[in-house]
């Protein structure tokens, strides 16, 4: 057995404050990596700071954009009639996260600010021009996600809540691992008034990314046929015992053709 301390506060200042205590702490909020990591002991911190209790679990429609705090679990984004009727491709994207129990415990904040690799809801930070609201500042997707396991995040900062842009169209569409649910690749298309927004997760070395090439070939022709003739580079993809980096680059392009409806 390992000891650690575990603190559950009440609002984001009280968790700010319990984490400024510790040495080594950590925020835990749905714990569906987190805890794998601390019982592999690949991580051993002095304190968690569990931030179910700090009331970051709603959903709104703010006019343009649909509003979701951190703490909203899958499920909760899956389920939700506004999410539905705004953003369907989103909650879809919820829906098809790991199996019934992550759903339930899994959270929004948690994995973008996880920023895993293969994780679903960064490509949907993207390619929805979301804005990240933290407890100091509000981020922009494009300026959040700075590598693998990596984002613009300071350690005093907890994101309280995401705004996701409306779509004229939305898709996502992932080929996943067979046996996690994790994206091997996934896609996420949008189309917007000014253009097309196209997010890749599951594929880059260096975590999500937006193709600028398909998002430039989308946005003169919304069609798959538009993105017939690309060559999709393999520079920069993953390549690990699930798929070389080669036949990632072929998936990207096959998934975002399925992804433009």
């Amino acid at each position: 057995m390992y000891s650690t301390k575990y603190v559950k506060p009440n609002s984001t200042s009280e968790a700010l404050e319990a984490i400024k205590s510790l040495s080594d702490g950590k925020f835990l909020a749905g714990g569906m990596t987190l805890i794998p990591t601390l019982k592999q002991r690949l991580a051993s911190p002095d304190g968690l700071v569990d931030i179910s209790g700090c009331k970051l679990e709603s959903i709104s429609d703010e006019g343009e954009t649909i509003k979701i705090g951190a703490m909203s679990r899958h499920v909760n984004v899956a389920d939700s009639a506004v999410v539905k009727k705004a953003i369907p491709a989103l909650a879809s994207l919820a829906e098809g996260i790991g199996d019934r129990q992550v759903r339930n415990r899994g959270t929004l904040g948690g994995s973008v600010a996880n920023n895993d690799p293969s994780a679903c809801y960064p490509s949907a930070v993207l390619a929805l021009k979301a804005t990240v609201h933290t407890n100091n500042r509000s981020i922009a997707a494009d300026d959040f996600f700075t590598g693998m396991f990596e984002t613009a995040l300071e350690e005093d900062e907890i994101i309280e809540s995401i705004s996701f842009s409306k779509p004229a169209k939305a898709n996502y569409v992932k080929f996943p691992n067979p046996a996690s649910r994790y994206a091997m690749v996934g896609v996420f298309v949008a189309q917007f008034g000014d253009g097309v927004r196209v997010a890749v997760t599951g594929a880059g070395e260096g975590g999500v990314f937006r193709h600028e090439e398909m998002e430039t070939a989308l946005s003169g022709n919304y069609s798959p046929d538009a993105l017939s003739s690309l060559n999709i580079a393999s520079d920069g993809l993953i390549s690990d015992l699930h798929a070389s980096a080669e036949y990632r680059a072929n998936l990207i392009k096959e998934m975002t053709k399925r992804a433009v409806v």
